[in-house]
C-alpha cells in the first residue's frame, strides 16, 4: 500500500471522527431515563470509536511523514482514552465487566472480529532499544548470580545407576527382538513364494483374462480418486474445507512484509532528519529574524505604555514573570484590540459596582425561594442519567481542528518522499523564539517603565507587591515540610544497585515472551439472547482478552492515556488452574515492555524478615518500579495473602505479610505512576472477601473454554506443534468430548501425543481423535460444580451484588446505593 493510500485512509478516518465528535455532544447532553436506549447509544459510540482506532493505529504505524505522525499520535491517544471512558460508563450502567453487542453489530453490518481491540505497535517500537538493553542487563545479572533460566524451565531428574542399566537392557532387547522378527518375516515370505510356484506349475497363457483383470483394478482406482477430488472441491466451494494452499504463506504476504520493513526504515530516517531540522531551523531563524522580533516587541509594548497613559492618566502595571509577562496582554491581539480591552474593563468595573449595591437590598427574599427550587430540581436530575464529562474530547477536537487547518486541503505534490515540511517547522519555532525573546524584552521594558514613572509621574513602586512575594515564599516552605515526611529509605543507593539486588533475591523476574494474540479463543455469540432470558452467561476467552487490553495493556503502554483515563491500579484474575492466568500476566509485560515483580507469598517467604525488612522490600520494589515504569507487580495465589484462616502447614511462610500494606501502597500510586498490581487466584473463596475486594479494583473471571473456543484451540495447538489436520481427524468430535478441560490440559495432551516419531509417521498414518482422547482420560476436568462456585463467589463481590440486585428487579440506582453502604 503506497503513501497516497495511507493518506487517503487517514483523511477518511479524520472525517468519520469529525462527524462522530459532532454527534456525540448532541446525544449525550440530554438526560435520559431509559436504560436500554442509554446502553445502545453508548455501545454504538464505543463500536464506532473502536473502528476509528483500528484505522488510525494502522495509519500511524505505516505513514512516514514525521509531522503528520505527531498529530495522528495525539488523536490516537485521545481515541484510546475515550474508548476507556465509554467502557467505564457501560460498566457503571450495566454493572458488569462484560458486554454483548450482537444486535448493534448486526445493525452496523459488522463482524464480531472487527470489534477486536488491537495493541498499538508503537508501545514496543519506540522503546525497543531500552527493552533490549534491560534484557541484556537482566540476563547478565542472572548469569553472574548463578541463576540459569534454562535449568529452571527444564529441570533434569536424577536417576539411580541400577535403574539406568535396566532401561538400557530393555531398549537393547527390544532392538534385537525387532531385528529377529524382520529376519523371520523374510524367511517366511521366501518359503511362501516357493510353495506358490510349485502349485501353479505352468504360466498363465490367457492374456485377455489378465488384461481384463488389470483394467478392472485400474478403472476402480481411477474412479475412486476422481470422486474424492470432486467431493473435496465441493466441500471447498461450500466453505466446509479450507483451500489447498490456505496455510501456506503467499508471495504477496512476503512482499508486504518486506515493504513494511522498508517503510519502518524510512520512518526512522525521516524522524532523525526532522529532529535535526528542528535545531538548525531555529538557529537560522534566530540569526535572521531575532533582532526584528525584538524591535517589534519593544515598539508594541512602548505603544501600549503611551495609550494607557492617554486613556487612564497613569502608566500601567507591568505583569510579573509568574503571570506570563507581556504575553498575557498581547496574546494573538493587535494594539487596537488591547486598547479596546482597557476601555471595556473600565466600563465593566463601573457596572459591577452598581449591581452589588442593588443585590444587597434584594438578596434575603430571593435566597429562600431559590433554595426550595434548587432542591426540587436536584431530585429530578438525580433520577435521570447523565454522561460524565470527558477529558479526551477536547484533545480529539484540537487534533481535528489542527487537521482541518493544516492538512485537509494542503497541496503535497512537491513532497513525494513525504519528508518534513520546513515551513511548518518555521511557524512553530518562530513562536518559541518569540516567547524566549519576550522574556528578555520584558526585563528591559520593566526597567524602562520604572524610569518613565520616575521621570514623568514621579511614582514609586508599591510596597504591597514585596509582601505578597514573601507570603508565597512561606507557602512554599510549608509544602516542602510536608514532602519531607515521606522518607527515602534508600537515598544513598542507585537504581542500578537496587535493580541488581531485586533480581538476585528473585523479586524481579524475567517475563516469558508471550503475545496476547497467543491467548486463543472465540466470541460468545449467545450473550445477548441469554441476558434477555435473565441468564448471566459465562464470559468467553476473547472477552477476557479484550479486558486485559483495556485495563492492563493500554494504560501501561501510553502515559497520556494513563494520566487522564479512569485509573485502574489493581487487577484480579480468578479462575480454575490451567485457564491461562499466568500467561495473561506475562503477555501484559511482553506487549508493553514492562518489568515483572513477583511478590507472591511463596516467593517472599524468608526474604527481608521483620517489619523493617518488609518495609525496605516494598520501598525498593516500588522505587524501581516507578523509575523503570511501566511495571507489573504480580501476586500469584493471592488468596493466601488474604486467608480467612492460615493452614498449619503454611504458618511458617507468613503468607499474610502484605495484607496490611497493599491498601496503603494503592493509595500512594498516582496517575503518573504506570504501575499495575495483578493478582491471580484459583481459590478466591479461601480469602476474606472485604479486604480482598478493597485491594483489587477490577475482578475478571477467567472461565474454562466453551465449545467454539475448544474447537479453535485444538486446531491451532495441533498445527503449532507440527501436526497436520486431515479428514481423518475429527476436530469437532474432539472439542465436544473434551468439555470441561482447560487450555493447559489441551497443550499437555498435544505435546504428549505429537512426539518427533509420531510427527514423522503422519504421512503414512494420519492423526485421529482417538489418540488425543486416550491421552486426556487420565486428567481431571473442571466440573460444573467448580464453575458454579466461582460464579457464586463473584456474585458476592461489590459489582456482583449490584448486578444481582439489578437483575432481580431493583433499579440500578438502588443497587449502587446498597453496594456503597456495604463497601
Amino acid at each position: 500500500m503506497s503513501n497516497t493510500m495511507y493518506n487517503k485512509m487517514w483523511h477518511q478516518t479524520q472525517e468519520a471522527l469529525g462527524a462522530l465528535l459532532d454527534k456525540e455532544p448532541q446525544k449525550m447532553v440530554e438526560p435520559q431515563r431509559n436504560q436500554v436506549f442509554i446502553f445502545q447509544t453508548l455501545a454504538t459510540f464505543y463500536i464506532k470509536y473502536v473502528q476509528i482506532f483500528r484505522n488510525l493505529e494502522n495509519v500511524y504505524d505505516q505513514i512516514v511523514h514525521p509531522q503528520k505522525r505527531i498529530l495522528i499520535r495525539k488523536v490516537l491517544d485521545g481515541v484510546m482514552g475515550r474508548i476507556l471512558e465509554l467502557k467505564n460508563e457501560m460498566v457503571e450502567l450495566e454493572l458488569t465487566e462484560f458486554h454483548y453487542f450482537d444486535d448493534i453489530l448486526q445493525d452496523l453490518k459488522l463482524a464480531p472480529q472487527q470489534l477486536d481491540i488491537p495493541i498499538p505497535k508503537y508501545f514496543l517500537k519506540e522503546k525497543l532499544e531500552v527493552i533490549k538493553g534491560r534484557e541484556k542487563i537482566l540476563a547478565q545479572i542472572l548469569a553472574d548470580s548463578g541463576i540459569d533460566t534454562s535449568e529452571m524451565k527444564f529441570p533434569v531428574k536424577s536417576m539411580p545407576f541400577d535403574q539406568a542399566v535396566k532401561l538400557i537392557q530393555i531398549a537393547e532387547r527390544a532392538r534385537q527382538g525387532r531385528l529377529r522378527a524382520l529376519f523371520m518375516k523374510q524367511i517366511y515370505l521366501q518359503e511362501y513364494r516357493a510353495k506358490q510356484s510349485k502349485t501353479l506349475g505352468k504360466k498363465v497363457t490367457d492374456t485377455w483374462a489378465a488384461a481384463l483383470c488389470i483394467q478392472k483394478v485400474w478403472r476402480r482406482f481411477h474412479q475412486c480418486k476422481k470422486t474424492e477430488k470432486l467431493r473435496e472441491e465441493e466441500m471447498i466451494f461450500l466453505g466446509m474445507n479450507p483451500p489447498p494452499l490456505f496455510n501456506e504463506v503467499s508471495a504477496t504476504v512476503i512482499q508486504a512484509e518486506k515493504v513494511d520493513r522498508l517503510r519502518n526504515e524510512v520512518q526512522m530516517k525521516h524522524e532523525e532528519d526532522y529532529r535535526e531540522a528542528l535545531v538548525t531551523i531555529k538557529n537560522d531563524l534566530k540569526l535572521i529574524e531575532g533582532l526584528d522580533i525584538k524591535e517589534n516587541l519593544q515598539d508594541q509594548i512602548r505603544h501600549w505604555f503611551i495609550e494607557c497613559r492617554n486613556l487612564t492618566g497613569t502608566f500601567p502595571d507591568y505583569p510579573d514573570i509568574e503571570e506570563g509577562g507581556s504575553a498575557i496582554i498581547f496574546s494573538n491581539k493587535t494594539i487596537q484590540q488591547v486598547i479596546e480591552d482597557i476601555i471595556a474593563n473600565q466600563e465593566e468595573e463601573e457596572k459591577n459596582e452598581k449591581k452589588k449595591k442593588k443585590k444587597k437590598e434584594k438578596q434575603p427574599k430571593k435566597t429562600k425561594r431559590q433554595k426550595k427550587g434548587t432542591k426540587e430540581k436536584n431530585k429530578e436530575e438525580d433520577e435521570k442519567w447523565k454522561m460524565s464529562p470527558s477529558l479526551f474530547l477536547p484533545v480529539m477536537k484540537e487534533g481535528c481542528n489542527a487537521y482541518k487547518e493544516i492538512w485537509m486541503n494542503k497541496d503535497e505534490s512537491w513532497n513525494f518522499s513525504q519528508d518534513f515540511d520546513p515551513e511548518l517547522i518555521k511557524e512553530e519555532k518562530r513562536k518559541e523564539l518569540e516567547s524566549e525573546i519576550r522574556v528578555q524584552v520584558d526585563e528591559l521594558m520593566r526597567q524602562e517603565l520604572k524610569n518613565l514613572k520616575l521621570a514623568v509621574d514621579r511614582e514609586r513602586e508599591h510596597p504591597a507587591k514585596v509582601g505578597k512575594k514573601k507570603k508565597k515564599g512561606k507557602k512554599g516552605k510549608k509544602k516542602e515540610k510536608k514532602t519531607k515526611k515521606d522518607k527515602d529509605l534508600t537515598a544513598d543507593r542507585t537504581i542500578e544497585s537496587l535493580y541488581k539486588e531485586l533480581v538476585e533475591e528473585g523479586l524481579l523476574i524475567q517475563a516469558l515472551k508471550v503475545n496476547l494474540s497467543d491467548y486463543i479463543g472465540e466470541y460468545s455469540y449467545l450473550g445477548t439472547t441469554l441476558r434477555q432470558v435473565s441468564i448471566e452467561p459465562m464470559p468467553s476467552l476473547l472477552d477476557v482478552r479484550q479486558l486485559i487490553t483495556l485495563y492492563g495493556i493500554w494504560p501501561l503502554g501510553s502515559a497520556a492515556v494513563h494520566e487522564k483515563a479512569p485509573l485502574v491500579k489493581s487487577l484480579l484474575l480468578a479462575g480454575p488452574s490451567g485457564v491461562g492466568k499466568k500467561m495473561l500476566v506475562h503477555a501484559i509485560c511482553t506487549e508493553t515492555g514492562a518489568n515483572l515483580f513477583n511478590l507472591s507469598s511463596s516467593n517472599i517467604a524468608g526474604k527481608y524478615p521483620g517489619k523493617n525488612g518488609l518495609q525496605m522490600m516494598l520501598h525498593a520494589v516500588f522505587k524501581v518500579a516507578r523509575q523503570l515504569q511501566p511495571s507489573v507487580v504480580w501476586i500469584e495465589d493471592t488468596e493466601k495473602t488474604f486467608y480467612k484462616k492460615v493452614p498449619n502447614a503454611e504458618k511458617t511462610n507468613e503468607p499474610k505479610r502484605l495484607k496490611r500494606h497493599l491498601p496503603q501502597i494503592l493509595k500512594l500510586l498516582k496517575p503518573d505512576d504506570r504501575i499495575l498490581i495483578v493478582g491471580t487466584t484459583r481459590r478466591p473463596f479461601d480469602a476474606e472477601l472485604q479486604s480482598f475486594c478493597r485491594v483489587y479494583q477490577k475482578i475478571i473471571l477467567v472461565p474454562r473454554p466453551d465449545y467454539a473456543s475448544r474447537y479453535v484451540l485444538w486446531k491451532q495447538i495441533i498445527e503449532r506443534n507440527g501436526g497436520v489436520l486431515t479428514s481423518a481427524l475429527n476436530v469437532s468430535c474432539l472439542a465436544k468430548v473434551t468439555d470441561g478441560f482447560t487450555q493447559g490440559h489441551i497443550v499437555k495432551v498435544v505435546k504428549a501425543v505429537l512426539t518427533d516419531q509420531r510427527i514423522r509417521r503422519q504421512i503414512h498414518k494420519p492423526l485421529t481423535a482417538v489418540e488425543f482422547i486416550t491421552a486426556i482420560t487420565s486428567m481431571d476436568p473442571v466440573y460444573k460444580e467448580e464453575e458454579e462456585s466461582f460464579k457464586n463467589w463473584y456474585a458476592k463481590t461489590p459489582l456482583g451484588k449490584k448486578r444481582a440486585l439489578a437483575i432481580t428487579g431493583g433499579s440500578t440506582e438502588k443497587a449502587k446505593d446498597k453496594g456503597k453502604r456495604k463497601e
